[in-house]
């Protein structure tokens, strides 16, 4: 027997529940279908859990950087303790009995689209008029020879370990790597940080990734750019007997160069979670990296909604989140086209770093005039000195010279995600650089820096 709903929601992250939760709130019969945990990746392995582990290394760094204060130390099992209780002990009960007060369907397994409006999962057979896709991405492992036999953590595992390793190779200097590389090198691990690209954080402007390596190596990171890991195994005939080094794995680099390790950690990108959905049965198209083409209400196919990584626009919680009020408001009859302009992208290391909008070769590429700033904050703001002891911190802002409007900024600095949200707006609304320079800040804080640098900004010499 087919059991009838308004909307059926596979995939219940961040944004498979802003969706749920928009519609049960306008009174559709919604039924949601979760694989494993309500609150998906973010909830579990990903965002809560590794800003959650950030947090005390950071403070206790905090302390050693302001003046005045001392004693700091961390605590490992008091720091996992509070990591499970965020990520519930890997538990959604709460969360199922929630969906199910609120008038949801609740259903844990695997889905398939077997046609238009229908959806099959453990033998149960659900329609609707709607279905939004929310299955979210999986972590990738990167071409490396001989990665197979060695101890391999995703996300997953290093984000819900027991116990802080020895010694860890990083593959990757994305944000995943750069905030487990500081978690776990703070807590006490040797960290070596591999990265393929020229800089840290590739997809940002080099002089961010360049920032960030610095102060990483400042203490005690390994940060080794531009090469590449290709070959990894377990090295059980070695001949020193001082260590264990029969568990050790060695990962060779194109350099020649080899590192020892306990487990190595990979960082290396995310694949939209689309296989053995059955998209094809309802015309749905997937683009060269698995990912669901959708258009700017996140429509996929005719009563078909995709939102979140699935999507691949951009793997962010905050992302997911805004397209799953897009897909509902959509199917709501009260459709708005999503814009992805001045949406911030924030790594949560120490320093944060903190990006929105365009960098300097992505206004190249779409042949757009820009000129640019970089602002030394300790060299120009009070609030630098009055956070802390020697004090770094950089902001760099995009213009537009020709419509007078930013482009995009970075900034690597305390804060620096708390405070980059001025210029996302700015970049958002198009505020006219002219009023931005007019704009007020308290004293003494970051968001002063902005002013500052645009007084810099020489918008007659734009490239």
């Amino acid at each position: 027997m087919t059991e009838r709903f308004d909307a059926i929601i596979i995939g219940m992250g961040p944004g498979g529940e802003v969706a749920a939760s928009r519609l049960l709130d306008a009174g559709r019969r919604v039924a949601v279908i979760e694989r494993e945990l309500i609150g998906g990746e973010c909830g579990y392995w990903a965002c809560i859990p590794s800003k959650t582990l950030l947090r005390p290394p950071e403070a206790r760094a905090g302390v050693e950087r302001a003046a005045g204060v001392d004693g700091a130390r961390l605590d490992w099992p008091a720091t996992r303790a509070h990591r499970d209780g965020m990520i519930r002990h890997l538990d959604d009960g709460n969360q199922v009995t929630g969906y199910e007060k609120s008038g949801a369907t609740v259903i844990k397994g695997a889905a398939t689209i077997t046609g238009p409006g229908i959806v099959e999962v453990d033998g149960r057979v659900l329609s609707a008029t709607d279905i939004v896709v929310a299955t979210g991405s999986t972590a990738v492992l990167p071409p490396v020879e001989g990665l197979d036999t060695v101890p391999v953590w995703t996300n997953r595992e290093a984000t819900t370990l027991t116990d802080i390793p020895g010694r860890v190779v990083m593959l990757g200097g994305s944000a995943v790597g750069c905030e487990l590389g500081v978690f776990l090198h703070r807590f006490g691990a040797q960290v070596t940080i591999v990265e393929r690209s020229a800089t840290l954080l590739a997809r940002e402007d080099p002089r961010v990734g360049e920032i960030l390596g610095e102060r990483l190596r400042a203490e005690g990171i390994d940060v080794r750019t531009g090469v590449t890991a290709v070959r990894a195994h377990r090295d059980s005939d070695s001949p020193d007997t001082d260590t264990d080094t029969d568990t050790d794995t060695v990962i060779t680099l194109d350099d020649g160069a080899q590192l020892r390790c306990e487990v190595v950690v990979v960082g290396a990108g995310r694949r939209p979670r689309t296989a053995g959905l059955g998209l094809d049965t309802v015309g749905v198209s997937l683009g060269d990296r698995g990912e669901i083409t959708v258009d700017e209400h996140c429509r996929a196919a005719d009563g078909v909604w995709a939102i979140g990584d699935v999507t691949a626009i951009m793997a962010f919680t905050h992302v997911a989140m805004y397209q799953g009020r897009i897909a509902a408001d959509a199917i709501l009859g009260r459709p708005r086209p999503a814009t992805y302009g001045g949406i911030p992208r924030v790594v949560f290391t120490d320093p944060e770093v903190a990006a929105v909008g365009l960098t300097a070769a992505q206004a190249v590429e779409q042949g757009v005039r820009t000129a640019a700033v970089e602002l030394d904050l300790a060299a120009t703001l009070a609030r630098p000195w009055t956070y802390e002891q020697n004090p770094h911190g950089h902001l760099g802002l995009l213009a537009d010279p020709d419509n007078g409007v930013l482009l995009g900024a970075w900034a690597v600095a305390p804060m620096a995600g708390e405070w980059i949200h001025q210029a996302a707006l700015a970049i958002r609304a198009r505020i006219p650089i002219e009023v931005l320079l007019d704009q007020v800040a308290q004293f003494p804080t970051y968001s002063e820096s902005f002013r500052a640098a645009l007084e810099q900004l020489d918008l007659t010499s734009a490239g």
